[in-house]
């Protein structure tokens, strides 16, 4: 009966004895921890040109296709033809005549200017050569010699301004006698001959690729309509992304960036170059109005290393803001709000100790620890229930 009851009672206190609390643990460790803002950004061309017709015509179609290469002055990308003159009327004829007549009569009027002012420098400067004289023989005064001066530089500089008149009269010629270009029927059948001779081509402003073709059917345009995009994607890609106002605060020009998923099987790195001084306010997915600053960030990787992007492709970045290498690092799946400050069950001889911590930056994966209550290799329970109290026994869950 004594060894039943043993039994009976060894049981009883097995079953009932209080078990440790499963509870998952995380490590306090020293190592290199960063604060980074995450967002996507997209890839450009830092300096993207746009051809675009250079006169009113007809814009031939367009034979090259997005990703041919160009080289600068060399390659013809489009072909142009002018259309035609437009007919006038009699009165608007003899109008353009008579600037014609207006603008000979003025450039004569500058060519006797220049006639005078040539003559009033030959006397000014023979005044001053007899001047010179005078004085060598102390015949004259000093105020009387730069008097003369004056007077020879004075009349030079008519001579160089009759002389620009006289420029600006003979291109006011020039553009009057324009105006009658294609009135008569000769000078209309020469504009629009069908032999090709008059085809403007367009050629490539810079070497690169043609990023894309904006208008590739034949059609008439007007003077400055975009035909096409050029640009270099091998050396001259940069990286805008579209960061919240208050993470932008943050963010400084010349702080690291890590590229990641954007195709290949590295990690590329960055810095940032500038940062937009205004934002503008977009909506997000949700319908939450958002203020956003654009940050302009360069790859500091060769270009071999990124062969593949374009322009406009999706990346993902990461932007550090904050980085240390030997700091104490706690997960913050450990941390809790305790009062005014943060808290963090220890692990202590199979017990949960209360410890409350200092806290620097928190990345929302790691935390820095200022205070010393912690120190390294300790054990701290992640995700802690709120049921869990100080001195109560916990025990590592095991994964299976």
């Amino acid at each position: 009966m004594i060894g039943a009851a043993v039994v009976v009672g060894g049981g009883l206190t097995a079953v009932f004895w209080p078990r440790p609390t499963m509870v998952d643990m995380g490590v306090v460790k020293r190592g290199e921890m960063m604060v980074t803002i995450d967002q996507d950004g997209r890839t450009r061309v830092k300096d993207a040109y746009i051809v675009s017709t250079p006169v009113a015509g007809r814009l031939q179609r367009v034979e090259v296709q997005p990703g041919d290469s160009v080289v600068k002055n060399e390659t013809i990308v489009a072909h142009m033809l002018p259309i035609n003159p437009v007919a006038m009327d009699i009165r608007t004829r003899e109008q353009a005549r008579a600037a014609v007549t207006v603008a000979q009569a003025a450039l004569r009027v500058a060519r006797a200017g220049l006639n005078a002012a040539i003559a009033n420098r030959d006397y000014a400067e023979s005044s001053l050569s007899r001047t010179q004289q005078l004085v060598d023989r102390n015949a004259a005064s000093e105020t009387t010699l730069e008097r003369a001066q004056q007077s020879f530089r004075v009349a030079m500089a008519d001579v160089e301004t009759a002389e620009a008149e006289i420029s600006q009269r003979e291109a006011d010629v020039a553009n009057a006698q324009a105006q009658l270009i294609g009135f008569s029927e000769t000078g209309l059948s020469a504009s629009v001959d069908a032999s090709g001779s008059t085809d403007i081509p367009l050629y490539a402003p810079a070497d690169g690729l043609i990023l894309r073709v904006i208008q590739q059917s034949e059609t008439t345009l007007p003077a400055g309509a975009p035909i096409m995009e050029i640009g270099n994607t091998s050396n001259d890609l940069e990286i805008v992304v579209d960061l919240l106002s208050t993470d932008a605060v943050q963010v400084k020009v010349g702080d690291r960036v890590i590229v990641d998923d954007w195709g290949g099987d590295t990690t590329l790195s960055g810095e940032v170059v500038r940062i937009d001084p205004f934002g503008v306010t977009k909506f997000s997915a949700l319908g939450v109005e958002e203020q956003r600053v654009n940050a302009v960030l360069r790859f500091t990787e060769p270009s071999s290393d990124y062969d593949g992007l374009g322009h406009g492709f999706r990346i993902e970045t990461r932007i550090v803001v904050w980085e240390k290498n030997d700091a104490l690092i706690v997960p913050s799946a450990a941390l809790f709000r305790s009062g005014d400050g943060w808290s963090t069950f220890v692990v202590s001889e199979g017990s949960a100790r209360l410890t409350p911590v200092s806290i620097g930056h928190n990345n929302g994966i790691e935390a820095e620890v200022l205070s010393d209550t912690l120190s390294e290799d300790q054990q701290v329970i992640l995700y802690p229930a709120s049921g869990l109290n100080d001195g109560a026994n916990v025990s590592k869950r095991e994964i299976e």
